[in-house]
């Protein structure tokens, strides 16, 4: 059986949002003002969760937190950053499955609204080649310029990214006997929906209910202990 499995990475293989722990990150470095961090976060995850989501002032709020520094300053950051935020968020669960897909020889991807100077370190803790995310524009010496490249993958951008990589590899979600996705958001249920075998991994209420109505599978990776 060939097999395409795609991942969500927030709130799905990981239990919290790894964009939201690296503003919670610079913050305690002293890095962000904290009432308007607080109150700009606040709103962006109520959006997010009602699927009315900003979405070019939201990109343009995350690149800012990586503009104002360096590339060697930020890759210095992010190795903290992973071990004190990320490695908290990994699960026993989340692992198994990543690793039992991979060892039965899926094509597996993670696919995140993320962009991918902060995910590409975490798809490798899960021992995952391919990453498809947000993409930041970086000038000819790596450092950030606040733009994206491209289209956001996020919603049906999520599709447009996962189209443009198949066709990179040569080939077709035909070429699948079964295509799996797993996310935790309404947000997803573009992506959710163009599979055959979708599954709400402790989804959001809007999601659980559009899965539940649908016959969708619903999963937990959740576990109290995290990675041991």
């Amino acid at each position: 059986m060939t097999r395409l499995t795609l991942f969500d990475l927030d709130h799905t293989l990981l239990s919290g949002d790894s964009e939201m722990a690296w503003g919670e990150f610079l913050l305690a470095r002293g890095h962000l003002d904290a009432a308007i961090h607080a109150e700009r976060c606040a709103d962006w995850q109520r959006q997010y969760r009602e699927g009315t989501l900003d979405v070019p002032a939201y990109y343009a709020f995350q690149l800012s937190l990586l503009t104002p520094f360096r590339r060697h300053e930020l890759e210095a950051l992010r190795r903290e950053y992973l071990s004190e935020r990320v490695e908290p968020m990994l699960t026993r669960r989340s692992r198994a499955l990543v690793a039992e897909r991979l060892a039965a020889g899926d094509l597996v991807a993670i696919v995140t609204a993320t962009h991918r100077f902060l995910t590409e370190p975490i798809a490798a803790l899960f021992g995952v080649e391919h990453l498809l995310a947000t993409e930041p524009e970086a000038d000819a010496a790596g450092d950030f310029t606040g733009r994206l490249i491209g289209e956001p993958c996020l919603r049906e951008g999520k599709i447009v990214h996962v189209d443009a990589w198949l066709a990179r590899l040569g080939r077709r979600w035909e070429d699948f006997d079964q295509r799996w996705f797993y996310s935790d958001s309404v947000n997803d249920i573009p992506l959710l929906e163009k599979v055959d075998r979708p599954v709400a991994v402790d989804p959001d209420p809007r999601l659980l209910a559009h899965a539940t109505a649908r016959g969708w599978a619903v999963l937990s990776l959740r576990d109290e202990e995290g990675l041991e």
